[in-house]
């Protein structure tokens, strides 16, 4: 009897304050931390990711704007991991009890060592190991998938990164999304009108750091014989070896583009009664270049 007082006890002493109103379901409990960066600023949509003892994702999200998240989670052993732009990941272990509240306090993260930079220098896509693709909407409703499979690129890395240029040539009748109809209808003078504007082209103004390992790399883009200033959101993913022992170096990026703003009509096409893509098409590409020549 004295034992199952206590036990109450605890259990209430342990869910007092603002998560003493939390609900939590039967053989449940409340795992929560804070997420600083070294100076002790919180650490807002930092990822952070809850699995089991055999590596199970239980649950994930971002911190709130104060750097914390909270999560109710099965009793039981759990992983925890961590990680933020620009830091090193953070890896934890936790146990939570039924109806208690585990809570790993104030979690520091370190500032990560950025990337080496590629040597200064010409380099060029390597279109074997790159990829452009697309996204888009199909009338608002499903979404397509599609990607261009002819095209070339240089960059020139300066010495003061930010001072690098980039050119981009893609080939517009490459352009698949693995329907035939499709493709012929996006190649046609409703869309891309691969006959007037056979390419593609990319012109970087400028890098800009971003911190860590992002990047936004501006620039304008010609489509469709209008040419337009867009910006890559990009990753740096560091340098590598190949399987010749050659070296290369890989990034990530995307951006959002507009087919309005390229003059490629929409609601022509749709009183026609054409399927078509949606308005608003994301582009992610996946690049490795290598020293040129």
């Amino acid at each position: 009897m004295i034992g199952r007082l206590l036990g109450s006890r605890t259990k209430r002493m342990q869910r007092t304050g603002p998560l003493a109103a939390v609900r939590t379901p039967p053989d449940a409990g409340v795992l929560s931390c804070r997420v600083l960066d070294p100076v002790n600023d919180p650490v807002p949509n930092a990822e952070f990711t809850v699995s089991d003892t055999m590596g199970r994702k239980v649950v994930g999200g971002g911190t709130d704007p104060f750097g914390s998240f909270v999560a109710t989670v099965p009793a039981g052993e759990y992983r925890l991991a961590v990680s933020a732009e620009g830091y090193t990941p953070y890896r934890a272990s936790a146990t939570v009890v039924e109806d208690t509240l585990a809570s790993l306090g104030d979690v520091t993260l370190q500032v990560a060592q950025p990337p080496e930079l590629p040597a200064s220098g010409d380099w060029e896509i390597e279109p074997a190991h790159s990829s452009i693709a697309f996204t888009a909407r199909h009338i608002g409703l499903a979404r397509i998938h599609g990607r261009f499979n002819s095209f070339a690129g240089a960059v020139r890395i300066a010495d003061d990164m930010e001072q690098s240029a980039m050119h981009v040539v893609i080939g517009a009748a490459s352009i698949d999304t693995n329907v035939k109809m499709r493709d012929d209808h996006l190649r046609s003078a409703d869309f891309l009108d691969v006959e007037r504007f056979p390419t593609l082209e990319f012109y970087s103004d400028r890098f800009t750091h971003r911190g860590g390992n992002r990047w936004a790399v501006t620039g304008a883009l010609s489509l469709h014989g209008v040419t337009r200033t867009v910006t890559l959101d990009a990753e740096y993913l560091g340098l590598g070896n190949g399987m010749e022992g050659e070296t290369r170096a890989a990034c990530r990026a995307t951006t959002e583009l507009h087919r309005d703003d390229f003059t490629v009509s929409w609601q022509t096409m749709l009183a026609r009664g054409i399927a078509v893509v949606g308005p608003s098409i994301r582009i992610d590409l996946d690049v490795q270049i290598v020293p040129k020549g």
